[in-house]
């Protein structure tokens, strides 16, 4: 009994460490033993030549987002990008609120409206064909963009490899050091510094909805009850042989989630996602068929969705049995597990308030994350998790203002 509940330790600690930590580094000492041979892949170069440009529709899918419409639009308004080049197109279908007829006070803003709502990707699936540039941008209406962003995304695409760009996203608010915002800041912290390392290696895996880019000609249907659209549509796009490149000057800001209701709401329906995600790209788990990016796969996305999940209560069945054997590294270990899951229980006590050391909030994060992988598959596969999910509220809800 004891070699087993060693074997069952080692092997569920191997996978969660591997799964949070050692990915990265394992990336990180590829990419410096692979420097030293041929140096960093360079970054495009931003010009100043309008002709070089290539034109952008710049496509935002808005469901009822009348309160932040203006700003927006505003946003869209000063993004640095040279004049005539940068088409703006809005779909809305769906929304009962005043944002079509907003919308529609914008004479250079192309929009689509109907009133059925079907979800997000049957809208964009509507309004592809009237994308009529080379390369479309994909950002959300409650998302406020840098200047240079769409410079930023452009740029990379004069390598004919890259078919898909990936921006970086940043929570506002961070300073707050309340749970959610916290939390979801640190996770996307750490989420962007893997990306920039697996852009280096070889390819991003996945983007989010937040902001990216493709070439239009690469834009490919889904099924219409898609849970992740964003992430399916660049790992079609890279399961095609194109590169997904990283644009970390391409900033989407947007804030935390209102609470950590909301923000277990966002995580599930992502992990529901995810499982289907698995099912449907099952071509990608074969490494001899796409080598590096299966590894990437795998490593970045696929284990956090199923094997560290499961590794966990493995983890610490098996420690407890060792600890009560009396082995005296394993009562240590099991400790510092107790005391890992009573900080996250202390988190959620004081979830409604703000602390000055955010990463007090990084054992609740962390549980959140795991138990939305459970909660998000049961739903995958009850048939629980609809398309036109209900958003989750964000914190700011002023936002408009900014």
């Amino acid at each position: 009994m004891i070699i087993a509940a060693k074997v069952l330790f080692w092997a569920s600690f191997f996978v969660l460490f591997y799964t949070y930590l050692g990915y990265g580094l394992v990336v990180a000492l590829w990419l410096k033993g692979r420097g030293w041979i041929r140096g960093k892949r360079k970054a495009p170069a931003l010009r100043d030549d309008a002709e070089e440009w290539p034109a952008v529709t710049l496509l935002v899918a808005a469901y009822n987002e009348e309160a932040v419409l203006e700003a927006k639009i505003r946003n869209c308004r000063e993004l640095d990008y040279p004049p005539g080049k940068l088409k703006l197109l809005f779909v809305t279908d769906g929304s009962d609120d005043g944002g079509p007829a907003l919308i529609r006070r914008h004479a250079d803003i192309r929009l689509l409206h109907r009133p059925e709502r079907q979800g997000k990707v049957a809208a964009l699936r509507r309004a592809m064909p009237l994308a009529d540039t080379p390369i479309t941008v994909f950002t959300d209406a409650n998302t406020f963009l840098n200047p240079a962003a769409i410079r930023e995304l452009a740029a990379h695409f004069r390598d004919a490899r890259v078919g898909a760009v990936a921006g970086e996203k940043h929570i506002r608010g961070q300073a707050s050091g309340a749970a959610s915002t916290a939390g979801e800041g640190l996770y996307w912290k750490y989420e962007s510094w893997l990306k920039r390392q697996d852009a280096e290696l070889h390819s991003v895996v996945g983007a989010a909805g937040e902001l990216y880019a493709i070439r239009t000609a690469l834009f490919q249907d889904v099924p219409e009850d898609t849970l992740l659209d964003d992430f399916m549509q660049a790992l079609l796009i890279a399961r095609a042989g194109y590169r997904v490149a990283y644009a970390p000057g391409a900033r989407a800001e947007e804030y935390a989630s209102a609470n950590l209701k909301e923000e277990l709401k966002r995580k599930v329906r992502i992990c529901a996602g995810g499982a289907q995600a698995i099912l449907r790209l099952g071509a990608l788990l074969n490494p001899f068929r796409f080598g590096i990016l299966s590894f990437q796969y795998v490593s970045h996305r696929v284990l956090r969705w199923t094997l560290a999940p499961l590794a966990l209560p493995l983890f610490f069945a098996a420690n407890l049995a060792l600890a009560w054997e009396g082995l005296l590294f394993f009562q240590y270990v099991l400790f510092a597990q107790f005391l890992f899951y009573g900080l996250a229980v202390i988190g959620y006590l004081f979830r409604g308030r703000s602390v000055p050391v955010p990463g007090f909030f990084v054992p609740l994060y962390f549980c959140l994350m795991n138990y939305s992988a459970y909660a998000g598959f049961l739903r995958f596969f009850l048939g629980a998790q609809g398309v036109d999910w209900e958003k989750a509220r964000r914190a700011e809800a002023g936002m408009a203002a900014s």
